[in-house]
């Protein structure tokens, strides 16, 4: 009797210490996890404090080396000119993509206007547009870029750039993004809302351009960008937060969806170079 009992006793100690030993390595488990994903937060985090900084040192090399060639790139340089607004008042044209970064803090947002190969022509859509043109050499592949500037606060402008390699052609279409940049004035036009707050509209409008249609109408707070994942990115640019938005015709063309949203943009009473 007392041997079995014996047994029983040590069975249950045996159990118990697998138990412990399964719970100690579903922990270990469960902190090797929370470290890999840990790390590749951190990663992501990285890579975008990356691309930043790489930005943010462009935009000060370009600036500590720039030698300006017209008289508003001197006057802005010397700090005659501080607001861009003067500049949108006396209608003057911007030739040098450096006033704007002098004047203004406009991070850049590329459009997807291109398409990945994939089976059946069914790939990611991508930034960058390939084409070919057929000579005697053979192929000559071009790259055609979308970039949208804005700071947030009105101030939007929309480029396109192209050349033989990618780099190139997106910063032809931001340096053309910035030349472009135009003043647009937000307000408050919905009657569900009728605040005093910057995050819409004012009113309706609408822009076209070829076959292809926008329509942008005021909306109340807390509605959001009612809108495709490349019109978001320029209505989020100019400083929208509460959008309704309705296209017509072929908008998959995204360059000229682009171009007509930009269009009804520009008809919001702003000032436009």
């Amino acid at each position: 009797m007392v041997t079995e009992v014996k047994k029983v006793v040590v069975e249950k100690v045996e159990k118990d210490d697998a138990k412990e030993e399964h719970a100690e390595q579903l922990k270990e488990m469960e902190k090797k996890v929370e470290k890999s994903v840990e790390k590749k937060a951190v990663r992501g985090d990285s890579r975008k404090d990356r691309e930043k900084t790489r930005e943010e040192e462009a935009k000060e090399r370009s600036l500590t080396n720039w030698i300006p060639k017209t008289q508003l790139g001197r006057d802005v340089n010397k700090g005659k000119i501080t607001n861009i607004q003067k500049i949108f008042e006396d209608n003057l044209k911007i030739m040098e993509p450096e006033i704007v970064d002098k004047l203004l803090d406009v991070p850049s947002e590329l459009i997807d206007v291109g398409q990945a190969k994939g089976k059946f022509g069914g790939g990611q859509r991508r930034a960058w547009r390939q084409t070919q043109r057929k000579t005697k050499e053979g192929n000559v592949i071009t790259f055609s870029v979308m970039a949208a500037v804005g700071d947030g606060n009105g101030h939007i402008g929309l480029g396109t750039g192209r050349a033989k390699e990618t780099l190139p052609a997106k910063e032809k279409a931001i340096r053309k993004a910035k030349l472009n940049i135009q003043k647009i004035n937000l307000g408050c036009g919905s009657y569900d809302c009728s605040c005093d707050e910057l995050h819409s509209i004012p009113y309706k409008v609408e822009g076209k351009c070829s076959g292809v249609v926008v329509k942008l109408m005021p909306a109340p707070q807390g509605t959001g960008l009612v809108a495709g994942d490349e019109l978001k990115k320029i209505l989020k640019l100019a400083g929208i937060k509460d959008v309704y938005t309705k296209t017509f015709g072929p908008t998959k063309t995204t360059i000229n969806a682009a171009k007509a949203c930009m269009d009804a943009l520009g008809k919001l009473g702003g000032m436009k170079l």
